[in-house]
């Protein structure tokens, strides 16, 4: 499940996301615990804490004490808004600067997507 490339916690975090997104993971269900998480997976149970704290911290889960951790109520809406402004920051703001540095008119961007769209 884990790779080299970030850190296990940030995986972690990235997974639940994840989950959260594609409804695997459904607003005010409760996840596994850290310890269970950690010994689920084999790993550190601090590795597992530092990344549901980090989910905490962002607003993606939230603590009912004594009882466990949950996916906050607007968890999924909170995250395709961020996703939404990843995506626009990082692919269609570049795409557009591309298309107009090398003279492609956005009216022929937008027939392409559009086709895309209908495949």
């Amino acid at each position: 499940m884990f790779d080299d490339r970030s850190p296990i916690y940030r995986q972690i975090a990235e997974r639940i996301k994840a989950d959260v997104l594609n409804e695997t993971l459904k607003a005010d269900e409760q996840v596994m615990s850290t310890n269970q998480y950690a010994a689920f997976y084999r790993i550190n149970p601090a590795t597992a804490a530092k990344a549901f704290q980090q989910l905490v911290d962002e607003g993606v889960l939230y603590k009912k004490r004594g009882i466990g951790m949950f996916i906050s109520p607007d968890a999924r809406d909170m995250l395709r808004a961020r996703r939404k402004e990843t995506f626009f920051g990082e692919v269609v703001d570049p795409m557009v600067a591309e298309a107009r540095a090398i003279g492609i008119p956005l009216g022929d961007v937008i027939n392409r997507i559009e086709e895309l769209e209908g495949q």
